[in-house]
């Protein structure tokens, strides 16, 4: 079935995801978050898939949450139908019904195999820059903006961006947005490493495209995908020696496989590699290395 609310087109290798509501400046909606997370799928079971771009269609990346719910938007009950309740009558938060959609999307995003890049081309607010956050590179349009708005909508930061953004862009600049709520322009969000570059609005695509290609036509596929997760979820370690160990069994096992026996041959016989391992077939044994937390 086609999507409703993004376009899937992949050339050369490179997958383009553009959000696909300009009418609405691609506002986030519920078939968004769904669309979306069927995307990263099918990416990932695609091995012709080496890289993906994501960016908006029009003159905006995403606007935020569509609000054409008006003052009920972000009310749960009122949109999908009472949550379970406990005994005493508070909300149990178990129920699935809870679950912030963004935060779905962008957990899918933190999973994938495949290296993710934003190609902001335009305005970027709430959900709209927050799904951002587990993409690993954001290259921005001198039209670019974004905003943190949450504070000013009465509400909390979504999409595990609590997670994410100080991570990325250190605790005081990520309390700073996410305090005031402003929207503020593209090389403030350099300057304060949200994005790694900022470029002339015609020149977004072709550099994001650039750099996707270079890891699709020079890279091993399955070294990339472990080399994502790998730099990720350390994020998240209370020791060094957690990465020592994954970093360990990564060399022991690609360290025999084929793609390194091309990888040093096409080396020294000074001629491009070409990697035959595939993600849909030959990740090593190990992988994965953690338990899947489950929503509880």
């Amino acid at each position: 079935m086609p999507f409703e609310t993004i376009k899937y087109e992949v050339a050369d290798q490179i997958l383009t995801i553009t959000l696909n509501r300009p009418d609405k400046l691609n506002a986030f909606n519920p078939t968004m978050q769904h669309e979306l997370i069927e995307a990263f799928d099918k990416a990932d079971a695609d091995d012709n898939v080496r890289a993906i771009i994501v960016t908006g269609e029009g003159r905006a990346f995403c606007a935020g949450a569509d609000l054409s719910s008006g003052a009920d938007t972000f009310d749960r009950d009122a949109r999908r139908g009472p949550v379970r309740r406990n005994a005493d009558g508070s909300a149990d938060y178990s129920d699935p019904q809870v679950r912030d959609g963004g935060g779905q999307v962008t957990l899918r995003i933190f999973k994938c195999l495949k290296p993710v890049i934003a190609a902001v081309n335009g305005p970027a607010v709430g959900i709209g820059v927050t799904m951002q956050l587990a993409m690993d590179i954001r290259i921005a349009s001198e039209s670019a903006r974004f905003g943190f708005v949450f504070s000013q909508r009465g509400i909390v930061p979504e999409a595990a961006s609590s997670w994410f953004l100080p991570r990325i862009v250190g605790i005081a600049q990520a309390l700073e947005w996410c305090y005031t709520g402003r929207v503020f322009p593209a090389q403030e969000a350099l300057e304060g490493k949200l994005v790694s570059r900022v470029v002339p609005a015609d020149q977004l695509l072709e550099t994001a495209r650039t750099l996707a290609k270079e890891i699709a036509a020079k890279t091993a596929p399955v070294s990339v995908a472990l080399i994502r997760q790998m730099m990720w979820r350390m994020l998240g370690a209370d020791d060094p020696m957690e990465a020592h160990k994954i970093d360990s069994r990564g060399i022991y096992e690609r360290g025999r496989s084929d793609d390194v026996k091309e990888g040093v041959s096409s080396f020294l016989e000074k001629r491009p590699a070409q990697f035959k391992n595939k993600i849909t077939t030959d990740m090593p044994p190990y992988f994965p290395w953690w338990d899947e937390r489950e929503y509880k």
